[in-house]
């Protein structure tokens, strides 16, 4: 029976009683499940436990508490940087500059510390403040300038890793672990989980909440998938790419600020060479679309997951580090082909 003022059900089996209940618990099938995850996602899910029992077997040390606290730990800068990698690739772009412009953010948050007295929220605020200039300038690059942004951000990567060296003098800057705040960026714990990685956390969560629920998103999402259709539909596309580097930037010196408290000082080029190949492969080995419009921060961070569990499974079974770079590229390559694959598009040099 329904209430003829509210319009609402009055029977005993309502929403709120055991058979909706029911109906919604024999709901979750196996089907359901498998669309709420995503194909893509487990089997990425699938190839971690693979990777945790293989190496788990050859060392027993690598299911420990510490190594496996390690591994979170070391993922953290370049998660943060996949993260917002992801970003951009959806939006039908890319930021090869991340790496270098973390450390740029790095070099800066310890010389404006030791060049303020010891002021540590000045000199994080002003590795933040030189992220957005560096966003903003990748940005216009790109939008007044009319310039490829794989080519525009290639270039910045040389301009900026060489402002830091520059800037620098080549050579680590500071010291800021007689600092409480820098201290507490790098080795404190918040519920009993180090600091870096709650701020990946919680820098992951709010870029997931703005694409998925928020027209911001939504437009990054219809940028990528069809420009000529954005615009025609009144997004303005020079404003989102410009946004979208800064906060690109914005991520790389928190990243940048993370690595200075980690090694005591500012580092112009260690700890960040080569953060940018791998944002890019831990976000297509999350399922971006290289080509923009698809993509996902919780397939990105099951990626960053998995290279993280990779390198350290290396390193504890003794495997020389070069391999490591070779995995990266070998599994570049193997998230383009399953790209390609998927999307049933014509390979390069083969007849239709």
């Amino acid at each position: 029976m329904t209430d003829q003022k509210t319009g609402l059900s009055t029977d005993s089996g309502s929403a709120t009683g055991p058979s909706a209940r029911s109906r919604g618990l024999s709901a979750l099938t196996p089907g359901r499940i498998l669309r709420v995850i995503g194909p893509g996602n487990l089997s990425l899910i699938g190839a971690l436990i693979i990777l945790v029992i293989i190496f788990s077997s050859l060392n027993s040390g690598y299911l420990s508490t510490g190594n496996l606290a390690g591994i979170g730990d070391a993922v953290t800068v370049f998660g943060l940087l996949s993260v917002v990698q992801t970003v951009v690739i959806i939006c039908g772009a890319m930021d090869i500059t991340v790496g270098s412009a973390a450390g740029v953010a790095s070099v800066i948050s310890a010389m404006v510390f030791t060049a303020t007295g010891s002021n540590a929220p000045l000199g994080i605020l002003a590795a933040i403040g030189g992220g957005v200039v560096l966003g903003i300038l990748n940005g216009v690059i790109i939008v007044y300038g009319r310039v490829n942004p794989v080519i525009a951000t290639l270039a910045g990567l040389a301009a900026y890793k060489g402002l830091a060296q520059l800037i620098s003098g080549g050579k680590a800057q500071g010291f800021v672990l007689d600092n409480n705040l820098f201290i507490f960026l790098a080795r404190g714990k918040i519920i009993g989980l180090p600091v870096p990685v709650i701020v990946l956390a919680i820098v992951s969560i709010g870029v997931h909440v703005l694409l998925k629920y928020t027209d911001i998103g939504r437009n990054i999402y219809a940028i990528g998938g069809n420009d000529t259709a954005a615009r025609l539909s009144g997004i303005n596309i020079n404003k989102y790419l410009i946004a979208v580097y800064v906060l690109s930037g914005i991520v790389a010196a928190i990243a940048g600020i993370i690595l200075t408290a980690r090694t005591g000082s500012g580092q112009p080029t260690s700890g960040s060479e080569g953060l940018e190949l791998q944002s890019i492969t831990a976000a297509a080995l999350g399922g971006s679309a290289l080509k923009g419009g698809r993509g996902t921060v919780l397939g990105t961070l099951l990626a960053v997951l998995l290279l993280g569990a990779l390198d350290n499974g290396l390193n504890v079974i003794g495997v020389n580090s070069f391999w490591q770079n070779v995995a990266q590229g070998a599994l570049l390559v193997a998230a383009v082909v399953i790209q390609q694959r998927r999307s049933g598009e014509r390979a390069v040099g083969l007849p239709t």
